[in-house]
């Protein structure tokens, strides 16, 4: 019996090996020939040609190059980030072969910064001779924010337009702690610092209200002009617009001027046509603006090698520390980020690009300390991107110069700490626990105990510590005192526009500004851009995400949907939160 039971073991475990294998050179076939026939797979652009400008699938900044340290053959760079867009747009106003952009049923996932550059951008294309055009069967207030800005605009006859203003909500969970026993300790410096609030109250704290009131006030501000211009329509006109919801229906829309036509799809393309001097019955050249970026990546690099070079080093996500990834910011990828621009002499400069609302106040302390180390050495300036709250503007305050869009929502110069806490839920279901120990505070701090008055002091003291800290940081950078920062601090959040005014900013502009300011500090009149960093990945890595191995947490989200796993995320970020956390708000969801 032990026989067959070892011949069987044997087998599985071959078949194991076998098919292990099997997929680990599938991967490596794939790859290779994606590496060998990438030039192949480019998408010839043609005369007369439109570019489609579908940003379905983009959402971050910088989309990566990752290193696999114990697999090279699999190092890949993605460019499919929104700066390669831009990039290449920025292509386009020069590009003969192509007349003009379409912006069809677009359905972008861009924050509100983001979609600023890239409306800024759609401009500069238009300055250029080239038209910008958009239809959609349904405008969310999101995707009508980007779209507005086309030199026309069809809506289908059965659509809709939402243009109603921005909304916060805020979910609270006191009563869910008190029913579940399962509670959140909190300690915290600022009366703004709202990330823990849902877990002490039922309710919005009166400074809460005010600084998201204000906040969204500022950034719908910044949104109204941006349309009013496009659309020569006085400010006033359209909050009155959004008021009412004036324009909900397609007749509405076009009698307030918020479009210029209603009509479907194929009279749409036929009015493309017309702009590009062809017969209805003719079809028009079009190129995905993905495709786009790729036929046109080696024109767009041709000056990073042949001038100097202004590195931009992309900071976004979540502070986590370790190496990072694309969502997740690290000190590892970030330091070694720091010393290859340093270290290369065709560098000139460096551009920190924030897209973060913080996180970990350590890493966002030995991040703060490459870019002074840094700026000793070649101009560092900051680019702003969605957010560079909390710890995001932590890492931030310390450039040469700091960039903000008007929409950027940043500030949240404060600090707390969280630890959940199961007494109740233990008590409730039978659990408890008894310490021994040598020392007074040997045993720390037990989710099964209550948090004792001692251990909340030595905690509160760290928080008091880290936030003196995050000031004196703040105030060196921004060459204020210490009293100027805390007035302005206290866990406060900002708009970019606000954050000029009370000088937590230099400059509103957009990323292009930014590195042409950190070239203007080199004394480079001719440069080109590299992106940093490079991610150092395992081979394991290929295997997280595939479509036949999901993650739980994919698996999850199947069965609950979104918004239910939203929620849940938001309990689990807060309960795994280690040290002290320089983080902003996460309930600010602008809508």
């Amino acid at each position: 019996m032990q026989f067959f039971k070892n011949v069987l073991s044997t087998v599985v475990g071959l078949f194991l090996f076998c098919f292990l294998f099997f997929i680990i050179i599938i991967i490596i076939g794939v790859m290779a020939a994606a590496g060998s026939s990438s030039s192949n797979d480019v998408v010839k652009v043609e005369d007369n040609s439109v570019i489609e400008l579908d940003l379905e699938d983009v959402t971050d900044d910088y989309s990566g190059s990752f290193k696999y340290t114990d697999f090279s053959l699999l190092d890949h760079t993605y460019n499919e980030g929104l700066v390669d867009v831009l990039r290449a747009l920025d292509h386009a106003k020069t590009d003969s072969r192509i007349k003009g952009i379409t912006l069809t049923n677009s359905n972008a996932s861009l924050g509100m910064a983001q979609s600023k550059a890239l409306r800024d951008k759609l401009e500069e294309v238009k300055k250029a001779g080239k038209f910008v055009v958009a239809y959609s069967d349904a405008y969310s207030q999101r995707d009508y924010y980007l779209n507005s800005v086309a030199d026309t605009l069809y809506l289908n006859p059965a659509g809709e337009l939402e243009f109603k203003g921005l909304s916060s909500e805020v979910l609270f969970f006191k009563d869910f702690q008190d029913k579940t026993g399962v509670k959140m300790e909190v300690i915290r410096h600022g009366k703004y610092k709202s990330a823990v609030e849902p877990f002490l109250s039922n309710e919005m704290s009166e400074a809460n209200r005010q600084q998201i009131t204000e906040l969204l006030n500022s950034v719908w501000a910044s949104v109204a002009e941006d349309i009013s211009k496009s659309r020569k329509i006085p400010v006033a006109t359209l909050n009155n617009i959004a008021d009412s919801l004036g324009a909900r229906t397609p007749e509405r829309a076009k009698a307030v001027k918020l479009i210029d036509k209603i009509g479907y799809q194929d009279e749409y393309e036929n009015g493309i046509k017309k702009a590009l001097s062809l017969r209805k019955t003719e079809e028009f050249n079009t190129v995905d603006v993905l495709d786009y970026v790729k036929a046109t990546l080696g024109e767009v690099q041709a000056n990073t090698f042949t001038n100097d070079i202004v590195a931009i080093i992309y900071a976004q996500g979540d502070i986590n520390g370790g190496e990072g990834d694309v969502n997740v910011i690290g000190e590892e990828s970030i330091r070694r980020a720091f010393k290859e621009a340093l270290a290369d002499d065709g560098v000139k400069a460096i551009v920190l690009r924030v897209d973060s609302p913080g996180g970990s106040a350590l890493t966002s302390e030995l991040i703060w300390r490459e870019v002074e180390l840094a700026k000793k050495r070649k101009p560092v300036v900051v680019s702003m991107g969605n957010y560079a709250a909390s710890g995001g503007y932590y890492i931030s305050c310390g450039a040469d110069r700091i960039f903000a869009e008007p929409n950027t929502i940043t500030g949240s110069i404060g600090v707390f700490g969280a630890l959940p806490n199961l007494t109740g839920l233990a008590n409730k279901v039978g659990i408890h626990a008894e310490e021994v120990s040598t020392h007074a505070n040997a045993t720390g701090y037990s989710v099964f105990t209550p948090l004792k008055e001692s251990t909340r002091g030595y905690i509160t003291e760290d928080i008091e510590d880290v936030y003196q800290t995050f000031v004196s940081r703040v105030a060196a950078g921004r060459k204020m005192s210490p009293e100027a920062v805390d007035a302005i601090a206290q866990g406060r959040v900002w708009s970019g526009s606000e954050a000029l005014k009370v000088g937590l900013v230099d400059e509103l502009g957009g990323l292009d500004k930014a590195v042409a300011h950190a070239a203007k500090l080199a004394k480079s009149k001719k440069y080109g851009t590299l992106d940093y960093p490079v991610y150092e990945k395992e081979f394991g890595d290929m295997f997280k995400g595939l479509g036949f191995a999901k993650t739980k947490e994919e698996l999850i989200k199947e069965e609950v949907g979104a918004e239910a796993y939203e929620v849940m995320q938001r309990i689990k970020r807060i309960s795994q939160l280690k040290g002290a956390q320089a983080a902003m708000p996460y309930e600010i969801n602008i809508r």
